[in-house]
């Protein structure tokens, strides 16, 4: 945990944001993962632990605005638990230690949520992702399931967002911890990853060094030589030479802070003289993005920046051709490039992705694209100093998108569909870092990790 101090401004900072009502916060509860006494890896939800600092299972905190009270409820360890666990911490020395001076068991909750439904308050809640924590507002708020997340509090989604966001100094070296747990997961993988070894081999070392590190997983390891499919996660597929290896890995400290980076590597020593090529157009894409990051510039023209750069590349191949922004504007690079620059990145991998991007990524004044490629990207507001984002842009070269397209003659003056089909089967590249806004620029999180081709190889 951070020290009392924080969590008690983080909560006095969401107390002024929302202004009134009564803020519920349930922590996420233990999932059996073949029957009840065989639970998944608990993970507390993410904006819980932002407040409280409490990593444990069947907690909900309750911030009453109106009447300046807040308490944390859950049940303490019964002597059956203990006989299994050991001595734990009493719920209210963990809140304690979070600043929060008042505990109870959960029976006081209902009655607690009753009268302020009698007496009118307004209820806040976040949309809940799991269906759990659903059925459990459903119950306690009296609405029915299919209407919860409806109800959600856009006044309290905006606060949390308008906090979690900006990153502060001690949240930064927690996920430059992660950050460089990530950066060793990639050498093992790009040094681990050889012809004749299994997908699955090398992604579960990648976990092993994960865990050592006191956390786990920030997402389950995309780890393959199929990389034009945006997350095919590893498999028993035995890489060969000649072959590249897509490893899109991320670790997650103790304290739930998320690392994410990329690389794409040969499996044999040496990568081919086409896969050289594309490689230099995807790195070279990434580093303009990375030029163009400053306060007050659109993520989505960052975006756009990466994609002419792109364009630019794959018409010195042949394989795009025409004016470079008239085929930016018009989608032509959608056909390599059809995902979106990168994402904030924070407690979450795709940090705050369940209060929902139109808050996230996007405001009021500027609204998600519909369009193919664009409404896959999550970020496109301005940015600001503090806030994370990776920057990870690709070529993937997806046979059945070029059948599509193909098939409908589509943008063939941007399109050298000839020069593509000698293509279909080359695969996918990505490279990604993560960043940090600064008052003038950016920051790299985390230790400086090969990316060039040269290197590559030199690793291997």
């Amino acid at each position: 945990m951070f020290t009392k101090d924080i969590y008690t401004a983080r909560r006095q900072k969401l107390q002024a944001g929302v202004g009134n009502g009564l803020v519920i916060l349930p922590g996420n509860e233990e999932i059996g993962m073949n029957y009840r006494h065989n639970t998944y890896h608990f993970r507390q939800d993410s904006t819980f632990l932002y407040y409280t600092g409490i990593n444990r299972p069947g907690l909900v905190y309750i911030l009453d605005i109106d009447n300046n009270k807040e308490i944390i409820l859950g049940n303490e360890p019964t002597i059956d638990d203990i006989v299994w666990t050991g001595p734990l911490e009493t719920l209210q020395q963990q809140a304690d230690k979070a600043g929060i001076t008042q505990s109870g068991p959960l029976s006081a909750l209902q009655p607690l949520l009753d009268k302020a439904l009698s007496a009118g308050q307004t209820i806040h809640f976040t949309p809940p992702y799991r269906a759990d924590t659903t059925a459990q507002l459903s119950g306690w708020l009296q609405i029915p399931y299919a209407q919860v997340n409806s109800r959600a509090s856009v006044t309290l989604i905006k606060a949390i967002v308008a906090q979690r966001a900006i990153k502060s100094a001690e949240e930064l070296a927690e996920i430059e911890k992660g950050v460089n747990t990530t950066a060793a997961m990639q050498l093992a993988a790009i040094t681990g990853a050889r012809p004749g070894s299994s997908e699955i081999e090398v992604a579960g070392k990648l976990q092993g060094i994960a865990i050592s590190a006191g956390g786990n997983l920030s997402f389950p390891t995309i780890l393959t030589v199929n990389g034009q499919i945006l997350h095919n996660h590893f498999s028993e597929t035995i890489m060969q030479e000649g072959q590249m290896a897509l490893c899109d890995c991320g670790a997650e400290t103790a304290m739930r802070y998320a690392g994410d980076l990329t690389r794409t590597f040969p499996v044999g020593k040496r990568f081919t003289d086409t896969q050289r090529e594309v490689h230099d157009i995807v790195l070279q894409a990434q580093l303009a993005a990375i030029a163009a990051l400053k306060p007050g510039v659109l993520f989505r023209d960052v975006h756009f920046i990466a994609c002419e750069q792109l364009v630019d590349g794959l018409k010195g191949l042949g394989l795009m051709q025409g004016d470079t922004k008239e085929a930016v504007a018009a989608g032509a690079h959608t056909l390599f490039f059809q995902c979106g620059l990168g994402h904030m990145l924070g407690l979450d991998v795709h940090d705050m992705e369940n209060l929902g991007e139109a808050y996230v990524g996007y405001t009021d004044d500027l609204k998600k694209s519909t369009e193919f490629g664009l409404k896959s990207l999550r970020l496109g507001r301005a940015l600001e100093p503090g806030f994370v984002v990776t920057i990870e842009p690709g070529v993937y070269v997806i046979p059945e998108l070029i059948d599509m397209w193909q098939a409908k003659n589509h943008l063939p003056q941007f399109i050298n569909y000839n020069k593509v089909n000698a293509f279909r089967n080359f695969g996918g590249i990505r490279i990604e870092d993560d960043f940090v806004i600064t008052g003038t620029g950016s920051r790299l999180l985390g230790n400086p990790l090969a990316k060039t081709w040269q290197e590559m190889e030199a690793l291997k």
